[in-house]
C-alpha cells in the first residue's frame, strides 16, 4: 500500500517517508526533456506542422497514460506516421513552439551551483536535445536520433552506439551509468519526470520527481509539483 501524500504549500506535495536528505546529500539529477523541461512534445508538433497531429498525439497519450506500455512500439508507430515529412519541419518547431517550462533554468542553474551533475535522458530527439543540454548546461545527455535522408524523416530511428531507442529502460540505465561515471550511489540522483516511461529511473532514484505528471506517475513520486514551476523543487530542500 503507498503511503499517503502529506499536506504541502498548494500544488507541492511530498510524500511520507523517511526524512529527506539536504540537498548536498545529492550530486545528480535525471530530467526527462518533453512536458518536463520543455511545455511541448515534439513528436507532436512535428506532427502537427506535417498535418498529421490528431493521429500521433493520440498514441502519445496512450503512451503516458501507461495505456500503451511498449514505449518502443509506440515510438516506432507514430514515426512510421511522420515518414516523409520534410526535415525542414524540425527547425520551424525549435524555433516556433519550444518552450522552456517555468523554473527549468532557475532549477539546473540552482542544482549546478549546489555541485550536482546533470543528465538529459529523453525519449525525444537530438535535434532538440542538443540545444536543451546547451541551454541548461546538461553534463550528460541521452535520447533518440532521427533518421533523415534527401532531405526527408525516413519515419525510423537511427542506431546509436548504445542502442536505437531510449526508452523507460535506457533511461535507468543511463542514469546509473552516469551515477557509476562520477562515482555516487543511486540514492544520491534525483529523478524528475512526468510519463509512465520515467518511472523506471524515478524508482532507481533516491528522490523522485513528478512534474504536472500523469496521475500514475505523481501516485509513484516522492515529490510531485502540481502547480508551479520547476523550481518548487528546491522548496522541499529548505522547508
Amino acid at each position: 500500500m503507498s503511503t499517503p501524500p502529506s499536506p504541502q504549500a498548494a500544488g507541492l506535495v511530498l510524500r511520507d517517508g523517511p526524512a529527506l536528505p539536504p540537498l548536498s546529500h545529492f550530486k545528480l539529477a535525471a530530467f526527462d526533456m518533453d512536458s518536463t523541461l520543455i511545455g511541448i512534445e515534439c513528436i507532436d508538433e512535428i506532427a502537427a506542422l506535417a498535418g498529421k497531429g490528431q493521429e500521433v498525439a493520440a498514441i502519445t497519450e496512450a503512451a503516458m497514460r501507461g495505456e500503451i506500455t511498449d514505449f518502443k512500439d509506440s515510438l516506432r508507430r507514430r514515426l512510421a506516421i511522420l515518414a516523409g515529412v520534410p526535415a525542414t519541419v524540425l527547425d520551424r518547431v525549435l524555433a516556433e513552439r519550444l518552450t522552456f517550462n517555468p523554473g527549468a533554468r532557475e532549477l539546473c542553474a540552482a542544482l549546478k551551483t549546489a555541485g550536482l551533475k546533470l543528465v538529459l535522458v529523453s525519449g525525444g530527439f537530438t535535434f532538440f536535445t542538443r540545444f536543451v543540454a546547451a541551454e541548461l548546461g546538461m553534463d550528460f545527455v541521452r535520447s533518440n536520433e532521427l533518421e533523415i535522408a534527401d532531405g526527408a524523416l525516413t519515419g525510423r530511428v537511427a542506431m546509436q552506439d548504445w542502442g536505437d531507442i531510449c526508452d523507460g529502460a535506457e533511461k535507468r540505465r543511463m542514469l546509473l551509468e552516469c551515477c557509476a561515471a562520477i562515482g555516487c550511489a543511486p540514492d544520491q540522483a534525483i529523478a524528475v519526470g512526468d510519463g509512465a516511461n520515467d518511472l523506471p529511473m524515478m524508482s532507481a532514484a533516491g528522490l523522485s520527481v513528478a512534474y504536472h505528471a500523469k496521475p500514475k506517475v505523481r501516485e509513484q513520486a516522492r515529490v510531485a509539483i502540481n502547480e508551479g514551476g520547476l523550481d518548487r523543487l528546491l522548496e522541499v530542500f529548505t522547508a
